[in-house]
């Protein structure tokens, strides 16, 4: 049975301080809007929308909206806000759906299974793609794409292609595109950042080092320019009194 999504019309400003009063209230601000409709602002049960979100098809679930005073629409959310600090629903976009046209959704991708390169060969496996782009009816949203990745070896690549294909999605990513990989475990290499830093570091210490020796080696030549002139003022024969 389809989730029903019970919604309140917002009356007066939508302003900020409209919408805080509304969270305040126990409820999210909300906007449902669609073809063939005015953009609707409600308010709806943070409850119901955080299981949709948490549930198998996730965002990707159809639900009825039903909103005082009009007919009950199939919707899905298509967008959501949360508060940064304590991770609370704060807004909410609606939007509703026609079962009879085609949709584009993300879809995650669910690896199945171990690769042999990862018990073998001590890989490690890479998920490049963790959603697809699909193109389909509503009822045919899966709920996720389920892959087994067992047979991947050592630098095995799984790429779009290599997804369960049917007539009833459209992928909309490049068939070429890689959704998983299997890699060696390898040592990071140093960013630009770090080997700047590092020779920074060196010249720093090299200078350091340097400045002992200039000190020493300018220690003698001081001392014999300082003798120089007393040198000449010993050498030098007394004038002649006129």
């Amino acid at each position: 049975m389809s989730e029903v999504v019970v919604a309140k019309p917002r009356e007066g400003k939508f302003n900020k301080n409209a919408a805080r009063r509304v969270r305040v209230a126990g409820k999210i601000p909300a906007v449902l809007y669609g073809p063939g409709h005015d953009p609707v602002a409600i308010e709806v049960d943070p409850k119901q929308i955080s299981r949709i979100l948490f549930s198998e098809t996730g965002h990707n679930t159809i639900f009825d909206v039903e909103v005082a005073g009009q007919s009950a629409a199939k919707a899905m959310i298509v967008d959501w806000q949360r508060e940064p600090l304590n991770d609370l629903l704060i807004h909410i976009d609606l939007k509703r759906i026609a079962l009879d046209k085609t949709l584009r959704v993300s879809v995650r991708v669910k690896l199945l299974g171990i690769p042999l390169g990862v018990k073998n060969s001590g890989g490690i496996l890479d998920q490049v793609l963790r959603e697809v782009e699909v193109e389909c009816l509503p009822a045919d949203i899966p709920a996720n794409i389920a892959v087994d990745v067992s047979h991947l070896e050592m630098y095995g690549v799984l790429r779009v292609s290599g997804l369960p294909h049917s007539d009833a999605i459209k992928y909309l990513n490049s068939e070429d595109a890689t959704v998983a990989h299997v890699v060696s475990i390898r040592e990071e290499a140093p960013t630009a950042a770090e080997v700047e830093a590092a020779a920074t570091a060196a010249a720093a210490a090299a200078a350091t080092t340097a400045e002992p020796e200039v000190a020493k080696k300018g220690k003698p030549e001081d001392a014999a320019a300082a003798k120089k002139p007393e040198a000449a003022a010993a050498g030098k024969k007394p004038e002649a009194k006129k």
